[in-house]
């Protein structure tokens, strides 16, 4: 079972940075691929960058591309996502999950996904 914690999310201009954190219980975080997923109100759940079990190799939604940035630190068991020139279309709660030995096809699914974080709001003012 491993348990993830998200934090960093709050009320922000359009043009400026947060950056996300997740924390997960555990001593076997390594060995799982890690993701962030966003979900504005009324809206699917989406992709939003994921990265590989040694941090090596990531992954981008192309709404997201060249502005966040995903990276973890295994020793800490976290997970992080920098954001930066917010746009009010980034408003969401955003979710971290984990995913125990991933191939690369399943990064960008969400149902494949086996442990969710309960979820921090970002909030994008225009």
């Amino acid at each position: 079972q491993v348990q993830l914690v998200e934090s960093g999310g709050g009320l922000v201009q359009a043009g400026g940075s947060l950056r996300l954190a997740c924390t997960a219980s555990g001593r076997t975080f390594s060995g799982y691929g890690m993701g962030w997923f966003r979900q504005a109100p009324g809206k699917e759940r989406d992709f939003v960058a994921a990265i590989s079990r040694g941090g090596g190799t990531t992954y981008y939604a192309d709404s997201v591309k060249g502005r966040f940035s995903i990276s973890r630190d295994n020793a800490k068991n976290t997970v992080y996502l920098q954001m930066n020139n917010l746009r009010p279309e980034d408003t969401a709660v955003y979710c971290c999950a984990a995913v125990w030995s991933p191939m690369d096809d399943t990064y960008r699914t969400d149902y494949k996904y086996d442990y969710w974080g309960q979820g921090t709001q970002v909030t994008v003012s225009s």
